[in-house]
C-alpha cells in the first residue's frame, strides 16, 4: 500500500502518558471520518514498537502480495504526541521519527505553550494546546492530508525556504507561523518577547536573551536591554536628547527605539561592517 494514496482513511498513533488525555485525544480522533485507524501508546517505547511493528508488517504484507489486511499493511500517517512524558519524551521522539525512512507527520498535543519553538525545530506540522478542541484538530487533519496529497513530510523551516527560522504563535486557538524576516524588531516583556512586523504584533513565550543568541547569525543586534532589532532594516542612527535613537523602516511604517549607552558602539560598528560589506558587493 502506497503511504502517499489519497483515498484511503488517515492511520494515526496517540501517544500520551497520562490515560485520560490519551483516550480524549483518541476519541476525538476516531470522530474524524477522515481517520480510519486510531492506534494508542502509554508512552515513547510502546509508540516505537508499534511504528517499527506495523513498517514490518507493511512490508511483509507487501511482499506477500497483498494478502494482509489493508490497515496493518499501512504505515501510520501521523503521530499526535504529548511533549512532556516519563522516559524519552516528545521531542526525543520526534527526532527518532525524523530518521525514519518514511516518516509521519508530527502533531504535538501538550498543556505547555512554551516548547513550540522546539517542536518545530524538530518537523512538527503541528502544535495544538489542550485542553484539545476538535477545530483545531480538525485543521491539523487538513494540514497532514496537504502533506500526503504533495509527497513526503516537510518541515515547516523547510516550507519557508532556506534557513528562515518560523516562530508559531498561538492566537485565539489558530497558530500563526510568523517567519523570521519578516520581524521588524523584538520588545522585551519579562519572560515573553513581542515580534514587531508590519502586520502586527505577536507575544510569544521566549526570553529576549535566548532570540537574540539564535538569531544573532541572522542579522539581529540587541540595542536596549527592552529591544532586538533586524540590523538590515535600521535606516538611521542619530542622536537625541542624551542618548541615541534608530530608525526602523521608513514611511508610516516606521519606529524609533531608544539605543543605550553599553550597546551604542557595538550598533555603530555593525552598521559600518554592513555598510562596507554592501559596497563591496556592488
Amino acid at each position: 500500500m502506497d503511504s502517499n494514496d489519497t483515498t484511503r482513511g488517515l492511520v494515526v498513533l496517540a501517544v500520551d502518558d497520562e490515560q485520560p488525555a490519551l483516550e480524549e485525544m483518541a476519541y476525538l480522533l476516531d470522530e474524524d471520518p477522515r481517520v480510519a485507524t486510531v492506534l494508542k501508546a502509554g508512552e515513547s517505547t510502546e509508540a516505537l514498537r508499534i511504528l517499527n511493528g506495523r513498517r514490518a508488517g507493511a512490508a511483509a504484507g507487501a511482499g506477500a502480495g497483498g494478502g494482509a489486511d489493508v490497515a496493518e499493511q499501512t504505515d501510520i500517517d501521523a503521530v499526535f504526541l504529548d511533549i512532556r512524558m516519563p522516559g524519552l519524551d516528545g521531542l526525543e521522539l520526534a527526532r527518532v521519527l525524523q530518521n525514519m525512512a518514511v516518516q509521519p507527520a508530527i502533531v504535538f498535543v501538550t498543556a505547555h505553550d512554551d516548547r513550540a519553538v522546539d517542536a518545530y525545530d524538530v518537523g512538527a506540522i503541528d502544535y495544538l494546546l489542550k485542553p484539545l478542541r476538535t477545530e483545531r484538530l480538525s485543521a491539523a487533519l487538513d494540514r497532514i492530508l496537504s502533506t500526503r496529497r504533495s509527497g513526503p513530510v516537510e518541515t515547516v523551516r523547510e516550507e519557508t525556504g532556506g534557513d528562515d527560522e518560523v516562530i508559531p504563535v498561538e492566537l485565539a486557538g489558530t497558530t500563526k507561523l510568523v517567519p523570521r524576516s519578516a520581524v521588524r524588531y523584538v520588545e522585551a516583556q519579562g519572560d515573553y518577547a513581542r515580534l514587531h512586523t508590519t502586520e502586527g504584533s505577536h507575544l510569544v513565550r521566549i526570553p529576549l536573551s535566548v532570540l537574540e543568541d539564535r538569531w544573532r547569525d541572522a542579522g539581529f543586534v540587541r540595542i536596549h536591554r527592552s529591544f532586538l532589532v533586524a540590523l538590515p532594516l535600521v535606516t538611521e542612527l542619530r542622536l537625541a536628547g542624551s542618548g541615541y535613537v534608530v530608525r526602523i523602516g521608513s514611511g508610516p511604517e516606521t519606529a524609533e527605539l531608544p539605543v543605550s549607552r553599553r550597546h551604542t558602539r557595538e550598533l555603530k560598528d555593525r552598521l559600518v561592517r554592513a555598510t562596507k560589506q554592501a559596497w563591496s558587493q556592488r
